[in-house]
């Protein structure tokens, strides 16, 4: 994944990340939700994946003593399919390792299998199900967790 670069996000990032919510989840997180992230959230870290000098997605953790929940991993549809993604989780993981995390969680969308398999690809494995947790249609969520080495 050479042709992407990756830098932490920042408040000045909002509008970009924005548009990706919008273009790829159902229930997008609100520039409010975004806002407090970046201004209210310590234990909040964000990246931005560049491609050519455009973002094309970004990820989400917060990181609470040693361990990380990622929040948000998203690639523009239109960008997916060409490993983005999984560049983009790995430089999360990475940067989770550096900041001494021992073990990751994240919730997906039961039906969301091609999301599972790129988690599954890093080691997460199936925890528990949170129902009814997706506003939008009531959608229950797999929690997944990965011990870090």
């Amino acid at each position: 994944m050479c042709e992407l670069t990756f830098r932490e996000a920042s408040a000045a990032d909002i509008k970009h990340l924005l548009r990706i919510e919008r273009a790829v989840f159902t229930s997008p997180w609100s520039e409010d939700a975004f806002r407090n992230e970046f201004h209210m959230n310590d234990y909040a870290y964000y990246i931005v994946a560049e491609k050519a000098g455009k973002v094309i997605g970004y990820a989400g953790i917060w990181m609470i003593i040693d361990e990380g929940h990622i929040t948000n991993v998203a690639i523009y549809p239109d960008q997916q399919g060409r490993g983005y993604g999984e560049a983009i989780l790995q430089e999360l993981v990475q940067i989770a390792k550096a900041k001494q995390m021992v073990c990751l969680t994240l919730e997906v969308r039961v039906t969301n299998t091609r999301a599972q398999n790129l988690y599954k690809k890093f080691g997460f494995k199936d925890g528990a199900i949170r129902k009814k947790y997706y506003p939008d249609n009531g959608e229950d969520a797999l929690v997944m967790w990965v011990e870090l080495e």
